[in-house]
Parts: structure tokens; sequence; C-alpha cells
């Protein structure tokens, strides 16, 4: 049996072996497909800042920013809106507000646990090759493509996996497939161990908390 199966929806067809089996590797370094799969809380701060209070299993989500507080379903996009204690009851402010903590989880979560979701539901996932992360560590280098999913389905990313440690180091961006030029969204280290998983505190020179 498969110890890391692709979700419904993942690009089975056009993704290859080799980056599979990478994918499947990095998740057995963070902890295992079970133990991700078992993790119910993951509460943090973005880079310190925004809160996010997350349950996996129902989608429930709490926001907080800049006195703006959210409490929603991820799901099924309903949910309640405070500004500095006072609860948000006009409709459309409560829907711009509902979208700001959606969009912020959407952004937020990928920068927590994009190693996690390699064989989520819209990805292809192609195998690039060896290469050196800027670290200067020996990596298999993995492209992710989307369809049809997230907000932002054009981008593309290059994910290295550090042959040694089997964990993500770098990271680069492409805001569109066929843009020349990629954006280095940096490294991913400083990996600690929450519960039964993985997760990469350090960005470069930003943390998460």
């Amino acid at each position: 049996a498969d110890s890391n199966p692709p979700q419904a929806g993942f690009n089975l067809a056009e993704s290859d072996a080799k980056a599979m089996a990478v994918a499947d590797a990095t998740m057995a370094a963070m902890g295992g497909r079970q133990a991700w799969d078992n993790t119910r809380h993951v509460t943090w701060r973005f880079f310190g800042n925004r809160l996010h209070v997350w349950d996996k299993f129902t989608g429930n989500h709490r926001f907080e920013n800049k006195g703006l507080t959210v409490l929603s379903n991820l799901n099924t996009g309903t949910g309640r809106a405070w500004q500095d204690g006072v609860e948000i009851t006009d409709t459309d402010e409560l829907a711009k507000s509902l979208s700001s903590a959606l969009g912020a989880w959407i952004n937020d979560a990928y920068w927590l646990v994009m190693p996690y979701k390699l064989k989520d539901s819209g990805v292809t996932l192609k195998y690039i090759g060896v290469q050196k992360d800027p670290a200067g560590a020996t990596c298999d280098v993995l492209q992710l493509t989307f369809q049809e999913v997230g907000r932002t389905p054009d981008n593309k990313y290059h994910v290295f996996v550090d042959q040694e440690s089997g964990l993500v180091s770098h990271w680069l961006y492409w805001k569109n497939f066929n843009d020349a030029e990629s954006r280095d969204l940096g490294p991913w280290t400083d990996w600690q161990k929450h519960g039964d998983i993985l997760i990469a505190h350090g960005h470069g020179t930003r943390d998460h908390t």
C-alpha cells in the first residue's frame, strides 16, 4: 500500500515517478503521512505577525491581524468577524473580512506546510534534476504547477529537497508559468518537531512563531 497516496485531483497522469518518490521521501523525513493526517490543530504567527489557529479536521479557523478577528470555516466560507472588539454586521464588510482571512490563510499556510502538500489536489509534480541550493547542499529539485486550484493557479515553484536530510531547503517562484525570471523565496531552515511532525521556522531573515 502507498504510504503517501496522492490527494483526489492530483495530476497523476502528468506527474513523473521520480518526483513523486522524492515527495514521498520528504514526507517520511518530516514524520510521515499518518503523522500529518493525524495532526489536528496547528497554531502559528506568520513571520511573528498574523495569528492563525487552524483545525485541520473541521476547517474551523481563527484569524487575528491588526485588530481584526475572524472566526470562520475554511470549507464553507461562513463565519463572524470583529474589528477592535466590535462585531462586523454589515454584509459587505463581513464578506470582505471573511475573504481577507481566507486569503491570508491560503498564503500563510503554504509558507508553513507547503512540503506536506506536494501531492495535493490540482498539483502536477515534475522532477527537474540535481542542483545545489544557495547554501551549497546537493538537492533534488521538484517543479510544482497547478490546475484550477487556489487564487493563483498560474504560479510555478521549484522546490529544493536536501538529499542528505530529506527536508526542503529552498524554493523559487514564478508568478506565471512562462515568466523568464523567478523570484527567490529563500530558505527553509530551523526544522523543529511539533507534536509528531517537523515544521521549518526559518525563512531567511524572517521566522514563523
